[in-house]
């Protein structure tokens, strides 16, 4: 049980994602992290991904890294946590990023074995990442045996979609007694991103209509109104929706009964292809890093070319898509490794969105400091870069869950 009055704490947070492991330590009373960092292997190199270890007032420390499964990544972060916090604070609760609750979750929940189990269940619809949040939790479990762990949603943001935005034009019945719906993903990170356009540009967040996209390893667009999210891209599991790093986004379905009837590839076959070896990695055949791709394009590859223009015309029909949803859009938000530090995506996805009001500053959006507007003065609506803060998203549901609070995802709540 959690004693709810328990002050003295610190909270590890992870954050199993498809290409990395994020983490950090944050002191319970100020949600102050004592450090943070992450575990990188967009490039696929799970034996030498790169370790980023950002202690409080130090400089930030690399290194590489072998962590060859989930299991490992978490335990690789909790020993850089316990080695690296300052002042050194023991952990007393941990939380975790869980992609997909489906249904059963609506809100943060204590871990126990009825949670895992359901958890596992779901893995079947986000394959990169409830396994992966399993294998941590398993981890933790191991190293830290009596302290409370708690799981926290991403599809929780999207809980009060309405009907129009989640049910699909599938027959009813399939909606309402096997619970095919869209559930909506990378929560945290919209949520978050959602408060921080507010208070960057002075704004009521009631008043605000945003469209926020999500670009790293996995891709998703969202459309919030006064902070409520109304139509995201992300649907019945984290494939659907934008191109991705290795994920191939929405693709008609006629293909895979035809690759069924004509060509004989097994399920297994189509969903490994679907999730591990479609999207920029499928098409460029170099990589699944944006980063690798341009490049490659740059050297004359034609395929890596097609890759990145692909890639940058569906975030931009999407943020249409969602604007027009919106009836119009107060700021568009870029964030995630892709949509932070990706000038060159900016400028492409931004070309052709003049009609709706975005006007791009190309000299402030050449390497602007995290949290800023890029937009030009005149431009009707704002374009912000923001460095989206999952973990801390994390940490305060942590902390609504052992103080018996109403968990609150939405932090405009």
């Amino acid at each position: 049980m959690l004693d709810r009055k328990q002050n003295n704490m610190s909270v590890f947070v992870i954050n199993a994602g498809s290409t990395s492991l994020k983490f950090g330590l944050f002191d319970n009373l100020t949600l102050q992290p004592s450090v943070t960092g992450e575990i990188d292997w967009a490039d696929g190199d799970r034996e030498r991904a790169m370790l980023v270890c950002r202690p409080r007032n130090a400089a930030p420390e690399r290194s590489r890294v072998s962590v060859p499964n989930d299991r490992a990544a978490a335990a690789c972060a909790l020993r850089v946590v316990v080695a690296r916090s300052i002042p050194p604070s023991p952990i007393t609760a941990v939380g975790h990023r869980v992609v997909h609750g489906g249904t059963d979750f609506r809100g943060s929940v204590v871990i126990d074995s009825k949670v895992k189990v359901a958890i596992a269940r779901l893995g079947d619809l986000a394959p990169l990442h409830n396994p992966a949040a399993l294998e941590g939790i398993e981890e933790v479990e191991a190293a830290l045996p009596r302290v409370p762990q708690i799981a926290v949603f991403d599809t929780a943001f999207y809980s009060d979609l309405p009907p129009r935005a989640y049910v699909y034009p599938l027959p009813y019945e399939w909606h309402k007694e096997w619970g095919i719906r869209r559930f909506g993903f990378h929560g945290l990170s919209h949520a978050y991103c959602a408060s921080r356009a507010a208070q960057l540009l002075g704004k009521d967040p009631a008043q605000l209509r945003l469209v926020s996209c999500h670009l790293g390893g996995g891709c998703s667009a969202t459309a919030v109104r006064g902070g409520v999210a109304v139509a995201t891209t992300m649907g019945f599991s984290p494939l659907d929706g934008l191109m991705m790093g290795t994920r191939s986004g929405s693709i008609d379905p006629g293909i895979l009964i035809y690759l069924q009837r004509q060509h004989r590839l097994t399920l297994d076959g189509l969903d490994h292809a679907l999730n591990y070896s479609s999207g920029l990695l499928g098409v460029s055949g170099i990589s699944a890093d944006l980063t690798r791709v341009v490049e490659a394009a740059a050297q004359g590859n034609e395929r890596a070319r097609l890759a990145f223009e692909m890639f940058t015309d569906r975030v931009r029909s999407a943020v249409g898509a969602l604007a027009t949803t919106l009836g119009g859009l107060d700021a568009l938000v870029f964030t995630d490794r892709v949509g932070e530090h990706s000038a060159l995506l900016r400028r492409s996805v931004c070309e052709g969105l003049e009609f709706i009001g975005l006007q791009l500053d190309q000299a402030r959006n050449l390497n602007p400091p995290a949290d800023s507007d890029v937009a030009t003065a005149d431009s009707r609506a704002r374009i912000l870069v923001v460095h989206t803060q999952e973990e801390l998203m994390v940490a305060r549901e942590v902390l609504c869950v052992v103080r018996g609070w109403q968990g609150a995802v939405n932090p405009l709540n």
